[in-house]
């Protein structure tokens, strides 16, 4: 989609933390500001003044891009800004929109909202849009799961989708250049992985598979290849992966990895558990010193 004009975004703020937006707000410098030099934000509940909702429903102009953090419920309640139901209003926003994202877990698939709230009308946007609005959209909805989703993710999606007008999505709708990879592809802790060198929360070194919940080998993520303020990942300081890019996300007690019989309920996707344990097997009969000291003292 080339245009000499920017291409509109629309940021609507259904059921959610807003860290999303946090997220966001946390891009790199100057990406944000190539961001803003690309776009025109015509409205954010948190970072725009210029118009306010009820203008960006009642006004003719078709947005370009219209981006939802949160999720969504035909109860009237959960919603303290408007007097209509967060159903209501994204159904209303996507008639006029040519692209759909949404971003973050609880907009993709309800979330920690859908999961733990006493309301099973809460659900992601796919769910909740009317089909012949999504028929009529210029892409497939395209979801960001993660809590929170990456800033980067969101430029890159954006930008892509701008330029080329389409990417590639996954079975679950999410852009396989963001999601294809593993979030064990790139993690520092590999080598203590694959010799079962075990670590604790918050330390340098180990890896935080078979006790501490890690779930960096099950989880469709990038997070240690397009790394958080261009330095870090959750893994890399020490807190293991919650795979808050899976669409089971939150499960209860993420920090600690479930086991039958002291074996790990869930082995790495792409290797059976058979296959798994005999390998776990055969690393835990070394002991290499070097894996076992502590990287600084």
């Amino acid at each position: 989609m080339k245009s000499k004009q920017k291409p509109t975004v629309v940021w609507f703020s259904a059921i959610t933390c807003n860290g999303n937006t946090h997220s966001l707000l946390s891009a790199n410098s100057s990406r944000l500001e190539l961001f803003f030099d690309s776009f025109n934000l015509i409205y954010h509940p948190s970072l725009t003044i210029e118009k306010t909702l009820n203008d960006i429903l009642i006004q003719s102009e078709q947005i370009d891009f219209l981006l939802i953090e949160g999720a969504i419920t035909s109860n009237k309640n959960f919603f303290s800004i408007s007097n209509d139901s967060t159903f209501n209003l994204l159904n209303k926003l996507s008639s006029k929109s040519k692209y759909i994202i949404a971003v973050g877990s609880c907009a993709s698939n309800g979330g920690i909202h859908a999961k733990f709230t006493q309301n099973n009308d809460i659900k992601g946007i796919s769910d909740s849009i009317d089909k012949e609005t999504i028929n009529k959209l210029e892409h497939s909805i395209i979801n960001l799961t993660g809590c929170p989703v990456h800033p980067e993710w969101i430029l890159q999606t954006l930008f892509s989708l701008r330029d080329y007008g389409k990417m590639n999505l996954d079975e679950e709708k999410r852009p396989k250049e963001l999601y294809s990879s593993l979030a064990h592809h790139g993690c520092t802790r590999n080598e203590y992985f694959e010799w079962k060198v075990e670590g604790e929360f918050g330390r340098k070194e180990g890896c935080l598979f078979y006790d501490q919940g890690c779930r960096g080998p099950m989880t469709h993520s990038s997070c240690n290849k397009i790394l958080w303020n261009d330095i870090s990942s959750k893994t890399r300081v020490g807190m293991p992966c919650i795979g808050c890019t899976q669409s089971d996300f939150p499960r209860e007690n993420m920090l600690e990895t479930k086991k039958n019989i002291g074996i790990p309920q869930d082995v790495p996707i792409g290797i059976s558990k058979r296959a798994y344990l005999s390998l776990a097997g055969i690393a835990k009969t070394f002991k290499i010193d070097r894996l076992n000291k502590k990287l600084m003292d």
